[in-house]
C-alpha cells in the first residue's frame, strides 16, 4: 500500500524531447519538491510504481528572470530527478499514477 507523503514528493512527470529520449535508457525524469531528498525520491517511484530503482539524479535549476510589457519577473526555481530504473522495469508516464 502506498503511503499518501509519496503523491508529495512526485510532483509531475517531465514530458520534453529530450526526456523521451532518455527512456531509451531506462530514466524517468519527474518534477520534484525542492525540499525532496534522493533516498525520498526512490521511495515515492518505487512505491508508486511499483518499480526498481537503480540510481536518482537531481538538478536544481533557477528560474530565469524574464520582461513582460516592461516588468520584470522570474519564474520559480524547479528540481527535476533523473531516476534510473533497474533492467526490465519500465513506467509508462502518458498514463494517471
Amino acid at each position: 500500500m502506498t503511503d499518501l507523503k509519496h503523491y508529495d514528493v512526485i510532483l509531475n512527470p517531465v514530458v520534453t524531447e529530450k526526456s523521451t529520449m532518455l527512456t531509451e535508457n531506462n530514466v524517468v525524469t519527474f518534477n520534484v519538491p525542492m525540499t525532496a531528498t534522493k533516498p525520498q525520491i526512490k521511495a515515492a517511484v518505487e512505491a508508486l510504481f511499483s518499480v526498481e530503482v537503480e540510481k536518482v539524479n537531481t538538478l536544481r535549476q533557477d528560474g530565469k528572470v524574464k520582461r513582460f510589457r516592461g516588468i520584470t519577473g522570474r519564474r520559480n526555481h524547479t528540481k527535476k530527478a533523473m531516476v534510473k530504473l533497474a533492467e526490465g522495469h519500465t513506467i509508462d508516464v502518458t498514463t494517471g499514477v
